[in-house]
């Protein structure tokens, strides 16, 4: 499954024994995945600076997840020819969304633990309120390119009473230059050809014997040229109407038909060059839930995927690939990452909100096996931690009881510490 629980509970010893407990039930009953989810010592400050952080954070962490998904859905589009590879393209700092959230460190160099939390939840915010400028901004102006190209995309698609005629006429179609003739373009129905052959010279004066030639055709039409001098032109409009064959407004530009060539050329290169194939290989690891004394290290201590570099030179390394999409796998990349900083900032804050000074908790990463099984694990939970809030749970377990204001279910009882990351960005 693509989504995870992260939860906290205090880090006294019956608590860790707790904690114990779930790792033990759950791992049996294949009821979810469990990993230790180390959030370093923050800076405390005043109680009203946390209860208007953890108001705050919630509103960044909403945004953030849209945002994110937005970038994904982009990644989407602009990868149109190649969707089975979009998840590949899909990364955290060089790993696999996965990998990166069961591994995560938190990042000093970036994001300081000394500063006080205000100043980090800021700094987070800005980061992605920048993204998201710089997104609407490259998206529209590729948009902007597509809706252009699709425009005259359609031109070269339509029928011949609409459609583009620069890619199918020739000078050579043509009289030019001449003071008296003009070389006209009518459309004729296919079944009305052999009429349009016995007629055409004598649907006015001075027509041009043997003038006529079809140039291109669709499902229900040809296209003829027909040669005559200019001062008969409304006359043979008229008579060609009445016979069912229809006059194209068109008269041969060579320059404005370069002009649409080129542009066309232009459209299709620049969109083109917003994405090239680009195999990037996933790093998959795993790790498992360890006692509380350890680091979060995986089973049998694989090691950790590289990310050697940052995202920043991974970008430089895109050869093969249009900016656009570069762009969007770089900043994903760092959007991605500040989002699960935030979701840690919120279990710190939440957990010193909820379980006081000093600050002493242990968090943890579940990933739940199977959607089927989601129910049951919430059951063990709650079951586990039911003395974090004996009220509320006597509320759940005995239906009886009437607490006033209170009406919690199963679904959103949670004793503990709760956050929920879904993964699955493309759904």
């Amino acid at each position: 499954m693509s989504e995870f629980w992260l939860i906290s509970a205090p880090g006294d010893e019956e608590n860790l024994q707790a904690l114990q407990r779930m790792n033990t039930v759950t791992s049996k009953s294949n009821l979810s995945y469990n990993t230790k989810f180390t959030i370093p010592d923050f800076k405390v400050g005043t109680l009203d600076s946390l209860v208007g952080l953890s108001d705050e954070l919630g509103k960044v962490d909403i945004f953030a997840e849209s945002l994110i998904k937005r970038m994904a859905q982009s990644v989407v589009e602009v990868m149109e020819d190649a969707k089975g590879k979009v998840q590949e393209n899909l990364l955290a700092n060089g790993e696999d969304l996965t990998s990166f959230v069961t591994h995560f460190e938190w990042d000093m160099a970036k994001y300081p633990a000394k500063q006080p939390l205000v100043s980090i939840a800021d700094t987070l915010a800005k980061q992605l309120a920048q993204i998201e400028t710089d997104l609407k901004s490259r998206t529209a102006a590729y948009n902007a390119l597509k809706t252009n190209l699709e425009n005259l995309e359609k031109k070269s698609t339509g029928n011949l009473f609409t459609r583009t005629l620069s890619d199918i006429v020739n000078k050579e179609d043509f009289v030019l230059d001449s003071e008296y003739l003009i070389t006209l373009l009518v459309i004729v129905p296919k079944p009305s050809y052999v009429q349009w052959q016995k007629t055409y010279e004598s649907l006015s004066d001075m027509v041009v014997p043997r003038s006529t030639k079809l140039i291109a055709e669709d499902n229900e039409c040809g296209l003829f040229t027909v040669t005559l001098f200019r001062k008969v032109i409304d006359d043979f409009k008229t008579k060609a109407k009445e016979n069912k064959f229809t006059v194209r407004e068109f008269y041969y530009d060579e320059k404005e038909i370069k002009r649409e060539r080129e542009e066309m050329t232009r459209l299709l290169s620049d969109r083109k060059q917003q994405y090239q194939t680009s195999c990037v290989a996933l790093k998959k690891g795993s790790s498992t839930f360890p006692d509380h004394q350890v680091k979060v290290t995986p089973l049998g201590n694989p090691d950790r995927p590289a990310a050697g570099q940052n995202d920043r030179e991974r970008e430089s390394e895109g050869e093969g690939e249009g900016p656009l999409l570069r762009w969007l796998k770089v900043n994903f990349s760092e959007a991605f990452i500040a989002w699960i900083h935030i979701k840690a900032l919120r279990v710190f804050v939440e957990s010193v909100l909820r379980y006081g000074l000093p600050v002493n908790f242990q968090a943890v990463l579940l990933q739940p096996q199977k959607k089927s099984s989601t129910k049951r694990l919430r059951e063990v939970l709650n079951s586990v931690f039911r003395h974090l809030d004996e009220v509320a749970a006597a509320s759940i377990l005995d239906a009886s009881v009437e607490i006033p204001g209170l009406q919690l279910s199963n679904q959103d009882y949670f004793p503990y510490v709760y956050f929920h990351i879904d993964l699955g960005l493309l759904d």
